[in-house]
């Protein structure tokens, strides 16, 4: 049973997960899951950040109205849910801690590159924005990560900040939708309190998403990719440590 005391701490975490969700484009549920399964089993949890998700999802579409470029969502977005599927399945059959540490290292790999290609971009073609798509939610499937592996791929493109934000927020919203409805049609429930908390839960993600965007805005547009890439860096850093 849960105390008010334990949702001020969600709280908290959900006001710093927002905000560096919002300035990177992904790592709430990186930040989340690993503090929450602290205190919940991993169905609540996962139904807990990806609710908490789907609102920054929300709040990074709103504030960054401006930057959405329906052409390449929908060309980079709807693929790679589909594709998704596929991935998914075959992780089934390898182990999750050799998909991490994959990952990680796939993820700084990723950045040494850029280090040293710093004019490295990718078309925004239609084609191109297909089969990226295709083939980043193919391996997010894979890795169960998938605002990483966006992040990658986002990158390459090098696009505007905005545009950078409110494609990722865009793309997380189609898939946090689903698989919200897909927890809570497999029987996944919160408790009561926790219910109850979304009601400083919400502000709170809001409030991050708003304070991350005024730090988005205060970056360089010339330096937000090296921005990006300090964060695919950590996190990938953080996989290969703590799988």
């Amino acid at each position: 049973m849960f105390v008010y005391e334990e949702v001020i701490y969600i709280a908290l975490l959900t006001l710093l997960a927002s905000l560096i969700g919002t300035m990177a484009g992904f790592g709430i549920s990186t930040i989340m899951v690993p503090v929450l399964l602290i205190i919940l089993p991993l169905p609540q949890t996962l139904l807990l950040v990806g609710i908490v998700h789907w609102f920054n999802d929300i709040w990074k579409m709103l504030l960054f109205r401006n930057g959405i470029r329906w052409k390449l969502l929908l060309a980079f977005g709807l693929p790679g849910i589909f594709a998704s599927f596929l991935g998914s399945s075959l992780s089934l059959r390898i182990s999750r801690e050799i998909l991490s540490r994959a990952l990680g290292v796939f993820l700084i790999a990723y950045v040494i590159f850029i280090i040293f290609n710093r004019t490295f971009k990718l078309s925004q073609k239609l084609s191109v924005a297909i089969s990226s798509g295709t083939l980043t939610g193919f391996f997010a499937g894979i890795f169960g990560i998938g605002g990483e592996i966006n992040a990658v791929a986002l990158s390459a493109f090098n696009l505007e900040k905005a545009v950078y934000v409110a494609t990722a927020g865009a793309i997380s919203f189609m898939i946090d939708s689903t698989r919200i409805a897909t927890y809570i049609q497999g029987g996944t429930r919160l408790d009561p309190v926790l219910v109850s908390g979304f009601l400083i839960f919400i502000p709170m993600s809001l409030i991050g998403a708003i304070i991350g965007k005024k730090g988005v805005e205060k970056i360089p547009q010339e330096k937000f990719r090296n921005f990006v890439s300090i964060f695919i860096f950590l996190f990938g850093l953080k996989l290969i440590l703590i799988p």
